[in-house]
């Protein structure tokens, strides 16, 4: 994957919604029947809020970094590469500008995919954050797979999970045009882990010349919101989908933040 330098809540609500829930299935209980299904509410929705951790500190630049995840927490051979290195991974692949031509509504369908294919070079995909944040990088053959953490506190992560959840319709197929070359990307929508408050998950095909040479670039990219904090995973390459430990990172990278955030230790990274 080549690189070019850098172009560079819901805590309460969660609570209460527990609070109304059991409430509620509590005191529908007329002579057996389920007060959850009594009031519309599944058992199984009702345990869900219960089980939802409730993020209780502030993620700090040195917490931020203990919720980050290691090479043990990712399947196959990933080898961790230097912060700084990391942070300067920015694909060519990614850059170009999107044909408006492609679209039904024009420029404002345009507009959608070009933020995306911008956030994902610059590694932004909730926006910049508004607190602390810290990233870390693994490489596996021609693939990569960043990982981060980050607070969203003034921001709202959760208006960028929502603009994600429309890119799969929005932004089915479309052209980005660099220089003379033309390149066909494809955004789908992946499953994640059923973890956090809430999550995102888009498979974004890439398809065209570099260079002169064709070339293929496949991500899985996904995000998760732990109240106003988030993780965010991008994984893949010219190798193909990297899209097991994608799904790994996520779920071991949740727990690693909700563990940080309730002042715990995070549980150690399996091992083999």
């Amino acid at each position: 994957m080549t690189r070019r330098p850098i172009r560079l809540v819901r805590v309460l609500s969660a609570t209460l919604a527990a609070g109304t829930l059991l409430s509620t299935a509590a005191c529908s209980d007329d002579g057996g029947t389920d007060g959850s299904r009594d009031s519309g509410v599944t058992a199984s929705q009702v345990a869900e809020v219960r089980q939802t951790p409730s993020p209780t500190a502030t993620l700090s630049t040195n917490s931020a970094r203990t919720a980050l995840i290691t090479e043990a927490d990712i399947e196959d051979d990933w080898t961790q590469v230097k912060d700084t290195e990391a942070e300067s991974w920015h694909d060519s692949m990614l850059v170009g500008t999107v044909d408006v031509a492609d679209f039904v509504s024009g420029k404002a369908q345009a507009s959608d995919c070009q933020r995306l294919l911008d956030s994902l070079y610059d590694d932004d995909l909730l926006g910049k954050p508004s607190g602390a944040s810290a990233l870390r990088g693994f490489t596996q053959g021609d693939s990569r797979l960043l990982y981060q953490v980050a607070s969203y506190g003034r921001t709202d992560p959760q208006d960028s999970l929502n603009w994600m959840a429309t890119l799969p319709e929005k932004c089915d197929q479309f052209t980005v045009t660099d220089g003379k070359e033309k390149r066909t990307v494809q955004v789908i929508e992946i499953s994640l882990p059923k973890v956090g408050d809430a999550r995102e998950g888009l498979r974004v095909t890439v398809q065209g010349p570099v260079d002169g040479n064709n070339a293929t670039l496949t991500l899985d990219v996904a995000a998760v919101r732990v109240g106003d904090d988030a993780i965010t995973v991008t994984a893949g390459g010219l190798d193909g989908d990297e899209n097991d430990s994608a799904q790994q990172a996520v779920r071991e990278g949740t727990q690693r933040l909700q563990d940080v955030l309730a002042g715990k230790s995070p549980a150690a990274s399996p091992t083999d």
